[in-house]
């Protein structure tokens, strides 16, 4: 395989495997885009020479370790960062094998690397009492904090992801009984989300007070009329929370991020009662264990749980032997374990 050859190959990667074939969105194609350009580098300056002159043999076995071990020792990556850069190289050398059946070797050694085990990170959610105290601090005098306000209240009631909300469109709002949502999410998939009826009404208030209404149009822009990104989204939702995320349980450290009004939503539908489907399919997962780290038992369902599980009187001190100690059936059957 040649060096042109190799260019056009990675280039049929990005175009033809990832955006057509797989249908990743743009920012999923700018994570793999960073993973490859970071190993072309490291293997163009491993072998001394210019990236341009790589060939396919350059890119070994051998020279993915070294890759990896560079991630943690010389750019000090943690082990999450350093497992998804070996996720997107398993993806591209799967993809080298289909491709050149002479690789197929190197190719299966390096889907053989294992990605590193790691404690999974702490999560947070937000109670509903500090969701209400937050709520309360706010206003919605003028746009901007009309619009703020639109947008915590959106995160909450939906759990979208924020990509999911800086490419939110007017047209895919429909505010009507009954209100709900289009978000498309990852997987160029598209799902429906119910909105309640404050979430609609302000949603409502905030389209009506941009001059242009065109139904292309962001929902969430900025003071310059530009649609939010998913930089502003982040920095805009720690900017309102930063009291709340001091004053609460949760550690001084711990930023209010999108991401927590996500979990939080699936929590408080959990608490609710709604089944685990309904909640994977209300944020939009694949997979149902992806939910199931969302929605964790909380301590106020496990208090709840235990209430259930308390005897009447248990309280009450026994001074006779227990009741078991004469079943005779049952100390037979323990007897038999």
């Amino acid at each position: 395989m040649t060096t042109t050859t190799l260019g056009a190959l990675v280039q049929e990667f990005f175009l033809s495997h990832l955006i057509e074939q797989k249908g990743l969105r743009q920012s999923s194609v700018r994570s793999y885009c960073d993973t490859l350009r970071l190993f072309l580098q490291f293997a163009a300056a491993d072998a001394h020479r210019p990236v341009s002159k790589l060939t396919s043999e350059d890119l070994s076995c051998e020279r993915v370790l070294a890759f990896l071990r560079h991630l943690e020792q010389q750019r000090h990556n943690g082990i999450a960062t350093r497992n998804q850069r070996l996720g997107a190289l398993h993806t591209f050398f799967e993809f080298v094998a289909r491709r050149d059946p002479n690789r197929l070797r190197e190719c299966q050694q390096i889907a053989a690397i294992p990605v590193k085990r790691s404690a999974q990170p702490t999560m947070h959610s937000l109670t509903r009492e500090e969701v209400q105290s937050l709520f309360a601090g706010l206003s919605d005098d003028d746009h901007l904090a009309l619009r703020d306000r639109a947008l915590l209240l959106f995160f909450y009631n939906t759990g979208a992801r924020v990509q999911e909300v800086a490419g939110l469109r007017i047209e895919q709002l429909a505010l009507d009984h009954p209100a709900h949502v289009r978000l498309h999410g990852k997987g160029d998939k598209w799902r429906h989300c119910p909105l309640w009826k404050e979430t609609a009404s302000i949603l409502r208030r905030l389209i009506e007070a941009y001059r242009v209404r065109d139904p292309q149009n962001h929902v969430f822009r900025a003071a310059t009329g530009k649609p939010l990104t998913r930089f502003g989204l982040y920095k805009r939702v720690r900017r309102l929370t930063a009291n709340l995320a001091v004053q609460n349980s949760m550690a001084p450290k711990a930023h209010i991020s999108p991401h927590v009004f996500r979990r939080t939503a699936a929590v408080h539908l959990l608490e609710a009662g709604v089944d685990v489907n309904v909640i994977r399919g209300w944020l939009g997962h694949t997979n149902l264990a992806t939910t199931n780290r969302y929605a964790e038992i909380t301590i106020r369902m496990k208090a709840k749980a235990i209430g259930l599980c308390e005897l009447p009187g248990a309280n009450v001190r026994h001074t006779g032997p227990a009741t078991w100690r004469g079943d005779a059936s049952l100390l037979d059957w323990l007897k038999s374990l």
